[in-house]
């Protein structure tokens, strides 16, 4: 299901019919030093994760991971959308795109549609964001879409910036 639409991209809902896509999204490099790891090393692996962790988030909270197309060809390119984690107290954004269309300006894109979604038509209070300090490209797009670094934090055994679109003060 279409969700939004910018100039250049289209964000969808994910269905199993991604499969292809996020085991060759979740194997890139960049996915696994910046995000993890998570095991998806089959079309097998990749549409139990879709079932079990992707989809059943519209169900639960309204919103989740989309996937992010090439308006024009339909290709999908990468990953950007919402997430509610435990352990954190609010929602978060986040993004992952293929290496072919990195520098291109499609991750501000749709970072920035996702954020405005977030915020305006779904009316949460607030948007937070987490990257590893080494994840330059991250931060420098969390900051150009308006969020600012709040604190470090520790999660799951890692060191990580915590990233809001509160207010400092």
């Amino acid at each position: 299901m279409l969700i939004l639409e910018t100039e250049r991209l289209t964000l969808h809902e994910f269905s199993t019919g991604n499969a292809a896509f996020l085991l060759e999204l979740m194997n890139t490099p960049g996915w696994l030093q910046f995000i993890g790891d998570r095991n998806i090393r089959s079309l097998a692996d990749a549409r139990h994760y879709l079932e079990t962790v992707l989809i059943p988030s519209y169900e639960q909270h309204g919103f989740g991971f989309y996937s992010t197309r090439l308006k024009s060809t339909g290709t999908p390119i990468g990953i950007c959308g919402l997430v509610k984690r435990a352990m954190l107290s609010e929602t978060d954004i986040g993004f992952a795109f293929l290496p072919a269309y990195m520098g291109q300006g499609y991750a501000f894109e749709a970072a920035t549609a996702v954020a405005h979604f977030a915020l305006n038509s779904l009316r949460l209070p607030l948007l937070l964001a987490i990257t590893e300090p080494e994840n330059e490209r991250s931060i420098r797009l969390l900051e150009k879409i308006g969020l600012h670094f709040e604190q470090s934090i520790h999660l799951a055994d890692e060191d990580l910036l915590l990233f809001t679109t509160a207010k400092p003060g």
